[in-house]
């Protein structure tokens, strides 16, 4: 019984495909000044945000 339980939960963890993790990186390094939001849906990032701050001083 233990045992279907840590294969049920093996199932539902998926790993981050490497395009998505290079996506997110490349977003990340280009950012200067700002955040990088992640939005989530069933476990699955469905879309990146990127708000970008200009710093004048």
């Amino acid at each position: 019984m233990a045992n279907t339980k840590k294969n049920a939960s093996a199932v539902q963890q998926e790993v981050v495909p490497q395009s998505v993790m290079d996506q997110i990186e490349k977003v990340i390094n280009s950012t200067l000044h700002g955040s990088v939001t992640l939005i989530v849906q069933d476990s699955r990032i469905i879309q990146i945000e990127r708000v970008e701050k200009i710093r004048l001083c």
